[in-house]
């Protein structure tokens, strides 16, 4: 039985999704459970699958953005009518479509051959002597009857151009000589014989370079961070503050634990972080409307770096999970995000975010706050630095904190509060256990 293959649903807030791969064309044939195409959110990437066998009869959407339901193709029998479909979605076969549009460029060709002066030319002379803003009728035509072609109208213009260049006969034999447009030149003054051999010059060494560009759009995970990042510099008013702290008993203690778990300072910081912003609630709030909302529970999300962008998975309720229990999550989301296995939920509900970009030596950045949440903290490399303790210098391994906040609720002293507790319980780690 014929039937829509639609745009899923894949999250509660899921209002569009962008059709990006298929993997059938249309006439393949498909089975219940194969892959038709995938379909990128603003959050992740999944596969659409076929619920029935059948025949892609037609393909509405190549490639593009869709509303969630609705239709993108046509699953049907080969023999099955499926005219009704058609006529529900007002669809058309392909060349129905195509003809339309061709007698539109044909009515728009002859709209702007008529708006030219009556003279013998070709529709597109006509249209090009139009967008040059050329007198049509002051050029001598070469086609049949003597009309004026597109050809005409633009040797008129380079002849034109040329005209009005002040050129020295001698850089006029030596242009000619190199084959050398004099109209590229760009000069106010008198073009000289230096200036068409330097012109020559560089026109042969970019030869040689060959400089090319790609341009390639610009993936929905893309777009999506560039809207998002945009907006959070437009909403929010934010105040930078860094800090360095010391990690030597940090170390220590993930050495000491080493045997029973395996921790990264990231899932350390986390920990940490689920214990200091409970004390520094405005830290861990959220503005909607004039409300500020507080919570009593922490949900930190943790930046990773993919290929194509950005993702924030999110270690529900940290404050209630050991750093055992956190380790293990932040390694399976980190997996998780990587081979595109994350579910809407899992990117979620977040009410602070860490970033680390310390393993590429970083020293100190300004990361932007990811909406709806009022802060989140930069973490940057450990560096080996030598410091004065008790009048003896010597070297202690000092990482730079870089803490972004919105300045409508966290004030500058609050900020820097929360930062003193962070350092404290990073360079007395015991104080977890408190």
């Amino acid at each position: 039985m014929a039937e829509f293959i639609v745009m899923p649903k894949l999250g509660l807030t899921m209002t569009e999704g962008t059709v990006s791969n298929w993997r059938k064309k249309e006439g393949d044939n498909v089975k219940s459970g194969e892959v038709l195409f995938d379909v990128e959110t603003d959050k992740i990437s999944n596969e659409v699958e076929a619920t029935s066998d059948g025949v892609i009869r037609k393909i509405f959407i190549e490639e593009g953005t869709v509303e969630v339901l609705k239709p993108v193709a046509i699953v049907a029998s080969a023999d099955e009518d499926i005219s009704s479909l058609l006529t529900e979605i007002g669809g058309g076969e392909k060349e129905e479509i195509d003809e339309t549009i061709e007698k539109k460029e044909i009515k728009e060709e002859a709209s702007t051959a008529t708006t030219a002066k009556k003279v013998k030319a070709s529709p597109k002379a006509k249209k090009l002597a139009a967008e040059l803003n050329v007198d049509i009728s002051r050029i001598e035509g070469t086609g049949t009857q003597s009309s004026v072609t597109e050809e005409d109208v633009r040797k008129f213009v380079k002849e034109s151009k040329k005209a009005e260049k002040k050129t020295s006969p001698t850089a006029a034999v030596v242009a000619e000589q190199l084959g050398v447009d004099i109209n590229q030149i760009c000069k106010d003054s008198r073009i000289m014989k230096d200036d068409v051999i330097a012109y020559k010059e560089r026109e042969d060494f970019v030869a040689m370079v060959n400089p090319q560009e790609i341009r390639k759009s610009m993936s929905t995970m893309r777009k999506v961070i560039a809207k998002r990042m945009l907006e959070s510099q437009q909403v929010s008013p934010t105040v930078n503050y860094n800090l360095r702290v010391d990690t030597t008993n940090l170390s220590i203690f993930r050495n000491q634990i080493k045997d029973t778990v395996k921790v990264t300072y990231t899932d350390l910081l986390v920990k940490i972080l689920s214990k200091a912003l409970l004390e520094f609630p405005l830290l861990n709030s959220s503005i909607e409307g004039n409300e500020i909302i507080f919570r009593n529970y922490v949900s930190i999300g943790v930046a990773v770096g993919l290929e194509d962008g950005l993702l924030v998975p999110v270690v529900e309720y940290a404050n209630s999970k050991g750093l055992k229990e956190i380790s293990k999550e932040i390694k399976e989301l980190a997996t998780k995000a990587k081979n595109n296995e994350l579910q809407p939920q899992n990117l979620t509900g977040g009410t602070f975010t860490i970033t680390n970009i310390g393993m590429f030596g970083i020293e100190s950045f300004t990361p932007i706050i990811n909406q709806p949440e009022v802060a989140i903290l930069g973490v940057n490399a450990i560096v080996q630095t030598p410091v004065a303790v008790e009048g003896q210098v010597t070297i202690k391994p000092l990482m730079n904190l870089s803490l972004t906040a919105d300045h409508r609720v966290v004030d500058g002293s609050v900020a820097a509060q929360f930062m003193a507790r962070v350092k404290e319980y990073i360079e007395k780690p015991a104080l977890l256990l408190l």
